[in-house]
């Protein structure tokens, strides 16, 4: 039952930064793990970043270092932090939530995230 809906989105060129905001509502993120996900145009959707219910974050190789996901429960909203942005990050960015079960761990599968945001797109040029 829980919303999401990322904002932040804009144009930036190579070696720049950029904060991505993902507000939820109708329920708590704690319950969740919540993920940052990329589309490139013509491409399939790619899960980059996951944060979990623990706190426990996971990365994919092309981000990592360069990009860091964290929560506030709190306020209920999930960021993405983006550092030396390259032209290859050009993409549709999307937040996306999954309910966890007994071990409070993110699903391996991008079909096991089920709440969706619109997505914020990101374009990154000289």
């Amino acid at each position: 039952a829980v919303k999401v809906r990322e904002s932040g989105g804009g144009s930036v060129q190579p070696g720049g930064a950029l904060i991505l905001s993902c507000e939820a509502s109708g329920d708590t993120i704690s319950n969740y793990c919540l993920g940052w996900f990329r589309q490139v145009s013509g491409k399939e959707r790619e899960g980059f970043a996951s944060i979990d219910s623990k706190g426990t974050t996971d990365y994919d190789a092309s981000v990592n270092g360069r990009f860091t996901i964290s929560k506030g429960d709190a306020d209920n909203i999930l960021y993405l932090q983006m550092n030396s942005l390259k032209p290859e990050d050009t993409a549709m960015y999307y937040c996306a939530a999954a309910a966890t079960g007994p071990t409070m761990e993110c699903p391996p599968n991008e079909h096991d995230f089920d709440y969706w945001g619109q997505g914020t797109q990101v374009t990154v040029s000289s």
